[in-house]
């Protein structure tokens, strides 16, 4: 299979199977899904630490001889502040509340189990922000798959992974919201679809655009590597330390380092 071919398919399980599987988790019942998703995020936040420190950053360093490591230190500084001012901007996170986590049909937050009310005259615009923010964080995505997979193609399939494992809860919380502003079930998926072939879009893009920038391609994966770790600490940990009883924070630990362990796995197999 062509290196574009690669691309698109793990593209398209970063993006539009995220969607399909966060739909298909809406539909088991509500006390399961609050026992079931505070895992699937402690699993996430330990696959993208893995992938931004294990894989992302060490091929940065050695992808170009000529790389300065002081400048890579940078760009992972600069991508950290700037995905922390687009949350501020309500891009990255699809909020437009001081309630945002993960949410439910009826906006109850699965973290802490706390309901937060929405506003009618709020719903039309909250709908819209989430499919555009939506759509901006997979044409991103898509552009840092693309570059992992031009840098290396074992690279490629471990930052979808990681990609993939982090867009199924953030997608439940969409899809969830879009459902409580009022949209049909049918119409909130394809809503939430068109929005995830952004994925696709932004790798495409970024294929043609990257092959002529050979050199730029250790920063990217330095602002891959940022946007995975500021996911991780600044919009999923936060969630987990709501929950303070010794048996939940075994699970998450546990989670956190089987998280960490499939992306090493994954990484040392492949290679």
């Amino acid at each position: 299979m062509s290196l574009l071919g690669w691309i698109i398919v793990f593209s398209l399980l970063g993006g539009v199977l995220s969607v399909l599987a966060a739909s298909v988790f809406l539909l088991i019942n509500d006390n399961h899904q609050r026992k079931l998703l505070p895992h699937t995020v402690s699993f996430a936040i330990g696959a993208l630490l893995g992938a931004a420190l294990l894989a992302l950053l060490p091929h940065a360093m050695i992808v170009n001889e000529n790389v300065d490591f002081h400048d890579l230190g940078l760009t992972l500084l600069i991508g950290l502040l700037a995905f922390f001012l687009l949350e501020k901007m309500v891009l990255w996170r699809h909020c437009h509340s001081n309630h945002c986590e993960l949410h439910t049909p009826g906006n109850i937050n699965i973290l802490n189990g706390q309901e937060t009310h929405s506003h009618n005259h709020e719903k039309n615009a909250s709908g819209t922000l989430i499919l555009i923010g939506d759509a901006v964080h997979n044409l991103v995505d898509g552009v840092l798959i693309a570059a992992a997979f031009m840098t290396d193609i074992d690279l490629g399939i471990v930052t979808a992974l990681a990609v993939a494992t982090h867009e199924i809860p953030q997608e439940i919380g969409d899809f969830a919201i879009l459902l409580n502003n009022g949209y049909e079930r049918k119409r909130a998926l394809l809503f939430n679809v068109f929005a995830s072939m952004a994925t696709i879009v932004g790798a495409v893009i970024a294929y043609y655009s990257l092959q002529s920038m050979q050199h730029a391609l250790p920063y990217i994966l330095a602002i891959a590597a940022s946007s995975f770790i500021y996911i991780a600490v600044a919009d999923l940990i936060p969630g987990l330390h709501k929950k303070t009883e010794l048996r939940e924070t075994i699970q998450q630990i546990i989670l956190i380092a089987l998280g960490v362990a499939t992306i090493y796995w994954a990484h040392s197999s492949l290679h």
